[in-house]
């Protein structure tokens, strides 16, 4: 990038390090940002600032948040007996929107970072009675649900993951809402 600017390169520099954004289209950002709508840049990167230095891991459910506790799991209307766990904090987004799911959430995104009694605190705590996976269908989140499915089956627990009909490899960030709709409505038992 000899030909632009320094501060104009990094910036492309900067936006091809997102995901999905490749040269071109960080090219094109880039422009758009620094020459067509400077106000939208501004406000973006003040947005990203506030984000970097505010936002937080809820210490319950592994979720984003603004303080120690999210949104849903301070919300005593949401403990239905239903826990939901997803593989990342962005899934909750996505299932929150279908507007479907009224119980809590809880992420794990590996064996090796799973904090087993935590989440077992959390189970006991909301009177959990149902466990559902919101996985992708791999074999790995297969291992991790037949690995959490034994290790606390001495709780009583009624285990079920969503519905198939979502492709195998596919996230679920990936999916449209009318399809996660139809996975969290019809979801089997393990």
């Amino acid at each position: 990038m000899k030909s632009y600017p320094e501060n104009f390169a990094k910036l492309v520099e900067s936006l091809e390090k997102l995901p999905s954004i490749g040269r071109k289209s960080a090219t094109r950002l880039a422009y758009f940002l620094a020459f067509e709508d400077k106000f939208s840049a501004l406000s973006l990167a003040h947005n990203i600032e506030c984000c970097v230095q505010q936002l937080r891991i809820c210490e319950e459910c592994g979720g984003i948040s603004n303080d120690f506790l999210c949104s849903i799991c301070s919300d005593n209307m949401r403990n239905n007996g239903e826990l939901c766990i997803v593989a990342n904090p962005r899934e909750i987004f996505l299932l929150e929107e279908s507007g479907e799911f009224l119980g809590k959430y809880f992420v794990i995104e590996s064996l090796e970072k799973l904090d087993l009694k935590h989440l077992e605190k959390i189970i006991q705590k909301n009177h959990t009675k149902e466990i559902i996976f919101a996985f992708s269908p791999t074999l790995g989140n297969e291992s991790v649900m037949l690995y959490l499915e034994d290790k606390l089956e001495y709780l009583g627990l009624q285990f079920t993951k969503i519905a198939q009909g979502i492709p195998t490899g596919v996230s679920l960030e990936n999916i449209d809402q009318l399809s996660i709709i139809r996975a969290l409505q019809s979801r089997v038992k393990i």
